[in-house]
C-alpha cells in the first residue's frame, strides 16, 4: 500500500509539473493559439477514451454511442451558461449529471443485451439524442447553439482530465473495478460466483457517461459553437478508435491513442475527405501487426507510467519478479 502511495503521489507531483512547464509556455507565447487549442482538444479526447475504455475495455460491452452522451453534456452546460448564467464548473457538472441519467435510462432495458445487438442499441440511442437536437428549436436546431463562451482554460482542462484519469483507474481498482474485469472476461462464470452482472454493466455505463457529458461540455465552451452534425456516428467511431489503438483495457493506452489520433486529426485538418479512411488503414495495419492495440494490455500508473503488468486484469503481480 505505501509503495502504490508513493508511486500515486509521485504521478501527481509529474503531472503538475507537466501541467506548469505548458502553463509557462502558453503564457510567454512560445505555445500559441492553435497549439492551446490543440492541448485542450487532446485533454476532451482523453476523458472520452478513458470513460470509453471502461465500459468497452474493462467490462467489455461494445457500445458505438458515446457520442450521444458527450451532445447532451453540451447541449445542457451550454444552454446553463446561456440562458441562466449557471457558474461554469456547475454547468459542467451538470452536463456530466444529466448525461449519466440518460446513460442509466438507457443502460437499464438494454445492458441485459450483448455484442453486435449491445451495439446497435446504443448507436440507435446516439442518433435518437441527435435527431432531437437537429428538430428542437430552443437548442438552434440545424444550426446549432452559437456565442457560448469560451470559458474552457488549460487549466480547467488539466484538472478535469487529472481527475477523470484517477477517478476511473481507482475505481478499475477496487472491488466494483475487478467484478467488472470478471463480468469481461467469462459473465457466465461471474454470475456463478453472485456478481450481479447487470448492475455492474450498468454502473460502468453509467460512469462512462458521467464523464463524456462533462467532456462534451468542456468541449463546447472551448469552441464556441455547437451542432447536432458534430456528434454523429463517426465522432463515435473516432472515440472507439482512440480506445482500440491505444489497447482494449488499459487506461494508459486510451491515453496514448487520445493523444495520437488527436494529433493526427490536426494534422490532417486541410484534408478532412482522407481523415476516416486513414484511420480505418491505421486500425487495418494495427489489427495485422499489432492486435493487442499501441500498448497492449499495459496498466496505467501515475507513478510509473506505462508500466506492462503480466496480465490485463492485474489481479495479482508474478511473485518471481519480486
Amino acid at each position: 500500500m505505501k509503495k502504490l502511495n508513493k508511486k500515486f503521489w509521485s504521478g501527481i507531483v509529474a503531472s503538475i509539473i507537466f501541467y506548469a512547464i505548458v502553463q509557462i509556455l502558453l503564457t510567454t507565447g512560445i505555445l500559441n493559439d492553435v497549439n492551446r487549442s490543440t492541448l485542450l482538444l487532446i485533454g476532451v479526447n482523453i476523458m472520452l477514451a478513458v470513460s470509453l475504455n471502461l465500459i468497452n475495455g474493462i467490462t467489455g460491452q461494445f457500445s458505438i454511442g458515446h457520442a450521444g452522451f458527450m451532445s447532451v453534456g453540451a447541449y445542457t452546460s451550454a444552454i446553463l451558461t446561456l440562458d441562466y448564467n449557471a457558474p461554469f464548473v456547475v454547468a459542467i457538472i451538470a452536463g456530466g449529471i444529466v448525461a449519466s441519467i440518460c446513460g442509466i435510462l438507457i443502460g437499464i432495458p438494454t445492458l441485459r443485451l450483448n455484442g453486435d445487438y449491445l451495439a446497435i442499441a446504443t448507436l440507435g440511442f446516439g442518433e435518437i439524442i441527435r435527431i432531437i437536437m437537429l428538430n428542437t428549436e430552443y437548442v438552434g436546431g440545424a444550426s446549432g447553439l452559437s456565442g457560448i463562451p469560451s470559458k474552457t482554460t488549460w487549466t480547467v482542462i488539466f484538472i478535469f482530465t487529472l481527475v477523470t484519469v484517477v477517478l476511473i483507474n481507482n475505481f478499475i481498482r477496487s472491488t466494483h473495478g475487478r467484478a467488472c474485469l470478471a463480468i469481461r472476461e467469462n459473465e457466465i462464470a461471474a454470475e456463478a460466483m453472485g456478481i450481479n452482472t447487470t448492475l455492474y454493466k450498468v454502473i460502468a455505463f453509467t460512469i462512462g457517461a458521467l464523464f463524456a457529458g462533462m467532456a462534451g461540455g468542456l468541449s463546447a465552451h472551448t469552441f464556441y459553437v455547437i451542432t447536432p452534425g458534430s456528434f454523429n456516428f463517426l465522432k463515435s467511431f473516432e472515440i472507439l478508435v482512440m480506445v482500440v489503438l491505444g489497447g482494449l483495457g488499459s487506461t494508459a493506452g486510451s491515453i496514448v491513442g487520445a493523444v495520437f489520433v488527436t494529433l493526427l486529426y490536426t494534422y490532417l485538418r486541410d484534408v478532412p475527405e482522407w481523415r476516416m479512411i486513414i484511420y480505418s488503414i491505421v486500425l487495418i495495419l494495427m489489427m495485422i501487426f499489432r492486435p493487442g492495440g499501441l500498448l497492449g494490455t499495459t496498466k496505467f500508473s501515475l507513478g510509473k507510467f506505462g508500466k506492462k503488468e503480466a496480465k490485463a486484469n492485474g489481479d495479482i503481480s508474478d511473485s518471481s519478479a519480486s
